[in-house]
Order: structure tokens, then C-alpha cells, then sequence
């Protein structure tokens, strides 16, 4: 399994996502996946890849959150949570997209 956040340098909510990811995984029992993070430096960057705005978690090639579809745009995502708009997913949210995507 392969695990990427892809993200923009500006993007404040990156760090945080691979937290999440990182802490979703180890209490999986996957804590030999490694999470990697990929920066999007430009729009040619963005287009070759699953990029959906930043910070986008990325599961075997995979937007682990499939939106409305990829972007080009170097821009941050947002994110529905319980809570409302958010900068990246709960951990909740990725627990259950993780297994889903398993």
C-alpha cells in the first residue's frame, strides 16, 4: 500500500493530515506503511497526479476522498466534517475511507 499527501507549500492543514493518516494506519495495525509527503509545485505537477487541492491523501494512487475531481489549481482543499468545513478530514472520516478503500 502506498500512502501520499499531496500538497502546496502555503497549504497550513498538511502537516495535520499526515498525522491523521500516520495515526489511522498504526492503530490499523499497518504501521510499516509509509506516509510520504509530495509536494505540488505547479499546475503541470498537479495534473499528473490525483491532486484535488491541498492537502490531498492519496491511497494507491487514489484520492482516499474523491470530490468533484482533480484540479489544477495550487489551492487548498476543505473538507465536510461533523464539526463543518475543515482544512483536512477527521480521523474518523479517514478511518472509514481507509476501510473502505481496503
Amino acid at each position: 500500500m502506498k500512502v501520499q499527501v499531496l500538497h502546496i507549500e502555503e497549504c497550513p492543514s498538511w502537516e495535520e493530515a499526515g498525522a491523521r493518516a500516520r495515526q489511522v494506519l498504526d492503530g490499523a495495525g499497518l504501521a510499516d506503511v509509509a506516509v510520504e509527503f509530495v509536494v505540488i509545485r505547479t499546475p503541470n505537477e498537479a495534473a499528473s497526479t490525483a491532486f484535488a487541492g491541498s492537502p490531498t491523501i492519496v491511497v494507491d494512487g487514489e484520492d482516499l476522498f474523491p470530490s468533484d475531481g482533480q484540479t489544477t489549481s495550487l489551492a487548498c482543499r476543505v473538507y465536510f466534517t461533523e464539526y463543518g468545513l475543515a482544512g483536512t478530514p477527521t480521523r474518523t472520516q479517514i478511518e472509514r475511507a481507509l476501510q473502505n478503500h481496503l
